[in-house]
């Protein structure tokens, strides 16, 4: 069983724990719209049964044996124009928890997925409601790879992969909340600047020459920015291009 982490202001401090369900995302949505939940609240399971991802993507994770997670966060500081902000503090938190554990290379692949060196070891899928021009509410849905074995793609790995052992799930959770509170807190204060500043500096590949693939064409790029919108700004040869989600891919 999971427990309530005892150092952080809020994130966590309501948890909400679910032997199964289809997505916390979802479920945690459908909470939240019957009643009053705090900012923080958290929805961890032990088997997500339909988690989903980017790009329309599904979330594969192991019964038992890694972190399934959604928080609910309140952050009607932002304008919607902004919202990749919270983006990018997530995936810093998740990022400097992983760092904190293991001497890997730790990275975020744009637009937030966790790499450890050159294999993905967890996804971030947020989804925003808004008020006006402002969020006001981000369902933030977290999975990560902690002692999974064995995965049916070589592109995946867990935390095990890199430390050869088998870690405690409430420990890494634990640390894992308090991360993530101190990065959104530090966007909360206005730090948009420093929170850009070590997104970009974590990018994996980033300033390094890769194939990527749009528009059902391939080329060769460097990535060397984002932009305000969270596009990724991508050099091809003379040319600065800039992409939204669905409109390129890395090729590994």
């Amino acid at each position: 069983m999971y427990k309530i982490p005892a150092k952080t202001l809020f994130m966590g401090q309501k948890l909400i724990y679910v032997p199964e369900c289809h997505s916390t995302n979802s479920l945690l949505t459908e909470l939240a719209d019957q009643s009053e939940l705090p900012e923080g609240t958290v929805l961890i399971t032990d088997n997500q049964t339909t988690g989903r991802g980017q790009r329309g993507n599904t979330w594969e994770s192991q019964a038992g044996v890694n972190l399934t997670f959604s928080i609910l966060l309140r952050p009607g500081f932002l304008e919607t124009k902004d919202q990749f902000q919270l983006s990018m503090a997530v995936a810093i938190g998740v990022g400097a928890c992983f760092r904190d554990l293991i001497s890997r290379v730790v990275s975020v692949k744009w637009p937030n997925d966790i790499f450890v060196e050159d294999q993905k070891v967890g996804g971030i899928l947020i989804e925003n409601q808004t008020h006006g021009s402002r969020l006001s509410t981000s369902i933030v849905g977290i999975g990560l790879n902690i002692n999974q074995a064995v995965f049916p793609i070589p592109l995946a790995a867990s935390l095990l992969h890199f430390t050869g052992k088998v870690t405690d799930l409430n420990m890494i959770f634990s640390r894992l909340l308090g991360t993530l509170e101190a990065s959104y807190l530090d966007l909360r204060t206005g730090n948009s600047v420093g929170i850009r500043s070590r997104y970009i500096e974590s990018l994996y590949r980033f300033n390094k020459e890769q194939t990527f693939e749009s528009a059902g064409k391939k080329f060769v790029g460097v990535i060397t920015d984002i932009d305000e919108y969270g596009r990724l700004c991508v050099q091809e040869g003379e040319e600065r291009r800039k992409f939204s989600l669905q409109e390129i891919r890395m090729i590994h």
